[in-house]
């Protein structure tokens, strides 16, 4: 049997996740029915299980240190939400999961930032394959912050399958966390 409610959870961590990044550092509420789909309360006034799981995505990620927010608005979403640095490092990180190549004629510094993570998760969610979307989420769940690479950095380095290890850390290279290109 199909681990359904897995994959609803990777897109809907996805989903979350691109919100706060394209809104970052700015705080903002995020609404479980602009995550999940419009949700109709039943004649006692609860949600549906795909609702309610939505919201224990956000409350997931929260509670594991990937965003922050103020309060809970009900049950419709969460205010004042801004991902952690640990999210924000992992999401610009270079990403040894390749699910779109940038175009060949891009110059080398917007190519090196297509192969950000945060790009591949948009790739995956834009393809809209579930085992896209599942793979591209779980590589960055296992990802550890403090061992990424920028992908600014990227010609700095001869970063490929080999030189990242199970993890999606990069082996055999300086600290990353703290690189600076200028």
């Amino acid at each position: 049997m199909a681990d359904i409610h897995i994959d609803d959870f990777c897109r809907d961590a996805a989903r979350i996740l691109l919100q706060l990044y394209n809104s970052f550092p700015r705080p903002r509420a995020v609404y479980v029915e602009d995550i999940s789909g419009p949700d109709e309360p039943d004649e006692v006034g609860l949600h549906s299980g795909r609702y309610m799981a939505c919201l224990g995505a956000l409350l997931w990620l929260a509670d594991e240190g990937y965003l922050r927010y103020t309060s809970l608005i009900y049950q419709d979403g969460i205010d004042q939400a801004v991902l952690t640095n640990k999210a924000f490092v992992l999401l610009s990180a270079a990403s040894a999961v390749r699910l779109a190549q940038p175009a060949p004629d891009l110059p080398p510094s917007v190519a090196a930032e297509h192969s950000a993570l945060v790009e591949q998760i948009r790739a995956a969610l834009r393809q809209g394959t579930s085992d896209d979307i599942s793979t591209i989420m779980r590589f960055f769940f296992a990802r550890r912050p403090e061992a990424v690479i920028s992908p600014a950095s990227l010609s700095n380095y001869a970063v490929d399958a080999d030189a990242v290890d199970e993890h999606g850390s990069a082996r055999n290279l300086p600290d990353a966390s703290c690189q600076s290109n200028g």
